[in-house]
């Protein structure tokens, strides 16, 4: 092996928490949302983790529904961006994938499907207020009835929104988009899908018939200040690579690209072999924490491509060899984002090929 980035998957962890939000969002059923290679977690390893357990399966585009059909899943599978040409219809009826509706360019492809391959069934994307896919309120009930008269569309058309800022719990825009979606749909038949995951926390209000959850199926947050932890969720990815050096320099020099930092005494610098190659945050500022062993670390100079340095003056006892944990249960995702100045998905989403995945079952 010539890498030693692991990142291990808690098979546990998922199940955890997928049970805990179907606690929290009852009686409404829920899309296990698996996007984006599951959020970095992997989409196979994911769905066969839940297989059973998820009322349906949520990806972003047709290609990953074929994926879960290849991988044996049964389970009703929601295309998030729904059909990108007219010939994707007929793939989706054979792959019996469900297609969320969101512009008027898709509509005539629609109106084309073929009864004989089995109804699509669709689902209406309303915007509320997100502004980037879906009909205005205006045209909702126009566009449910057109869908639900064409005669390869399933006649029961679902309804669903996105919210913009759902994690601000005492913000005002979420109340404003639920109370638009529900005029905008009123009196019109079909299951309603409001909430993500913030939406499941924070506003019991929006539970409609589905809820969509993805980051809290892998035990993350984007709640400021809040971890995944906080809200009962545990984390299903350890990230961790390992020590490759230590070497001892002297005060008034500087460590790594540029020389950004500058040993204050004489000290040990540690190495470990993780860097933005592996998909860590080139972004993580100075003082970024690790754990060597079961001590906190800061990160020192620049994150580089295969490597980050390592203020050992807390580790004295150090050895090369020894276990870096980057992120995991004792050092939240979420924690290491807000050094790097993003969210804890960014950082899931962006392992590269190179990290050697492995399985945990806790």
């Amino acid at each position: 092996m010539s890498r030693t980035t692991v990142a291990t998957i808690h098979l546990g962890a998922l199940r955890h928490n997928l049970d805990r939000i179907k606690r929290m969002a009852a009686p409404a059923k829920v899309m296990a949302v698996v996007k984006a290679d599951a959020y970095g977690h992997g989409l196979e390893r994911v769905a066969r983790a839940l297989d059973g357990a998820a009322d349906a399966f949520a990806v972003a585009a047709q290609g990953d529904g074929l994926r879960l059909r290849a991988a044996g899943h049964r389970q009703r599978i929601v295309v998030l961006s729904g059909p990108d040409r007219a010939s994707d219809i007929p793939e989706m009826q054979r792959l019996q994938l469900d297609a969320a509706i969101h512009h008027e360019s898709q509509l005539p492809w629609l109106a084309e499907a073929s009864p004989t391959r089995g109804p699509l069934r669709v689902w209406l994307k309303v915007d509320s207020g997100m502004h980037r896919l879906g009909f205005a309120p205006d045209r909702v009930a126009e566009i449910h009835g057109q869908l639900s008269r064409m005669p390869g569309i399933d006649p029961e058309v679902g309804l669903l929104t996105h919210f913009s800022e759902s994690e601000e719990f005492d913000g005002s825009e979420t109340a404003a988009q639920i109370a638009r979606f529900n005029e905008a749909t009123e009196g019109l038949s079909g299951p309603r899908a409001l909430s993500n995951s913030a939406g499941v926390l924070g506003w019991p209000d929006a539970k409609g018939d589905w809820v969509r959850t993805g980051g809290l199926l892998y035990g993350l947050s984007v709640v400021s200040g809040k971890t995944g932890a906080d809200f009962g969720f545990r984390p299903a990815m350890t990230l961790s690579t390992r020590l490759i050096a230590i070497n001892r320099v002297a005060r008034g020099e500087r460590i790594g690209y540029n020389g950004t930092w500058t040993c204050p005494e004489d000290m040990c610098v540690g190495v470990a072999a993780v860097g933005y190659g592996d998909g860590y945050p080139r972004s993580a500022a100075a003082g970024t924490p690790v754990l060597v062993g079961d001590r906190r670390v800061p990160i020192i100079g620049r994150v580089s491509m295969d490597l980050v340095t390592l203020d050992l003056r807390n580790a004295p006892d150090a050895q090369v060899g020894d276990r870096v944990l980057l992120w995991g249960p004792e050092l939240p995702v979420e924690h290491i984002a807000a050094q790097a100045g993003t969210i804890s998905y960014d950082l899931t989403c962006g392992m590269t090929r190179r990290v050697l995945f492995v399985e945990d079952e806790s």
